[in-house]
């Protein structure tokens, strides 16, 4: 049933996998799309598109397979825009609409999409191209017996087809991140060993070993395996990074409900990390950023959440923390090339968009880590990072 919806989804680049297939199909079988294709459409892309940015290509394929429809030809903004400002419409004889209705179905689509490709200016009270209150089969606010009508409101509702733009558009892949793509992308941080006592059955060993043993059944038993990864996650709160605590909480809440780490741990800074971290903001709560070194190994993956902007003093200079009252002996570059040099990999993820980082103290602070965008596309790199 549907295979070959499948196939098409696969086709192009729409990457379903058979698990999910089987799934849809069991949703299927239960009645949940309840005989309406409205909620098929919305069943199926639920449970076979893990990726946003995949939406518009599923919206294309689900139209060509269930309504038998090609995909309308696309839209110029310069057309639209001429669109939206018709003028008044032409009023014509009986004779003259009569003399109209020359174009069958196949015709009209032709010639419509011709005109997409020839059309260069606006036009207005025509009979030949795509434009407002004339007589062409094509624009709206005019007449034509056998019209397409692109934009605009229906009038004399003698249209046959209506030509808009789809509902749905390609997805930015730079656009802000909500908890769920977060979470897609985190589940990505696997470290996969063999660990524990062997009480997994390794078919393929098995198979062999009892070929070789001239067919006697012997069971080879192996660890089951198991994500060693283990996650540092230290983000910078307060000040310029207001504007960003929605996005940075919704982070915290998909690494802290991430269930396949081996290990997590979390802490909190301002501007830049020096001999203390907190655990706790609101209450003051801190560790010593020397004892979190010595305590995790060097397997740890870290990830810095911050803008990055502060004045360079704040990394450069003895001293130089924000608070006038918090005499740091060591600056705060000493303490980030420390993270560098005890972790084997640690990124940085910058809420602020990437064309704002002209600072000083974020370029000081780029040479140390690898600094991505918290977007679905910087969340990406910086998974593969640190993998």
């Amino acid at each position: 049933m549907l295979t070959d919806f499948f196939y098409l989804l696969r086709a192009n680049r729409v990457p379903v996998t058979v698990t999910e297939w089987m799934i849809f199909m069991e949703a299927l079988g239960k009645g949940l799309a309840d005989e309406s294709l409205d909620r098929l459409y919305t069943l199926a892309r639920s449970l076979l598109v893990k990726d946003v940015t995949h939406y518009d290509t599923y919206d294309r394929v689900f139209a060509h397979y269930f309504k038998d429809v090609e995909l309308a030809p696309s839209i110029k903004e310069e057309l639209e825009e001429w669109l939206n400002q018709p003028i008044d419409a032409l009023q014509l004889s009986p004779e003259e609409r009569e003399m109209l209705e020359k174009w069958g179905f196949d015709k009209l689509q032709e010639e419509f999409e011709k005109r997409l490709q020839e059309q260069t200016e606006r036009h207005d009270g025509g009979n030949r191209w795509i434009g407002t209150g004339g007589t062409s089969p094509f624009g709206h606010g005019g007449y034509n017996p056998q019209g397409i009508r692109v934009g605009g409101q229906g009038g004399n509702r003698t249209a046959i087809q209506v030509a808009t733009k789809r509902r749905f558009a390609n997805y930015r892949s730079d656009r802000v991140l909500d908890l769920r793509q977060m979470k897609m992308a985190l589940k990505k941080l696997k470290v996969l060993e063999r660990v524990g006592a062997a009480d997994e059955l390794d078919l393929d060993a098995s198979i062999d070993k009892t070929c070789r043993d001239g067919g006697e059944i012997d069971l080879v038993f192996r660890p089951e395996r198991k994500n060693r990864f283990k996650l540092l996650l230290l983000m910078d709160a307060g000040g310029s990074m207001d504007s960003y605590a929605d996005l940075v909480s919704r982070m915290f809440s998909a690494a802290s409900q991430m269930s396949h780490f081996k290990q997590f741990r979390y802490y909190y800074f301002h501007n830049c990390v020096y001999e203390e971290v907190f655990t706790d903001m609101e209450l003051d709560e801190r560790t010593a950023t020397g004892k979190l070194l010595s305590d995790l190994e060097s397997d740890w993956r870290v990830i810095f959440v911050g803008d990055a902007a502060m004045s360079p003093y704040e990394l450069a200079a003895k001293y130089g923390a924000i608070y006038y009252y918090h005499r740091n002996e060591q600056p705060g570059l000493w303490w980030l090339k420390r993270f560098v040099h005890h972790f084997r990999k640690v990124v940085w993820l910058n809420p602020m968009p990437e064309r704002f980082w002209m600072g000083q103290s974020i370029q000081m602070i780029r040479k140390l880590f690898p600094m991505y965008t918290l977007s679905l596309d910087g969340l990406e790199e910086a998974m593969n990072a640190l993998r």
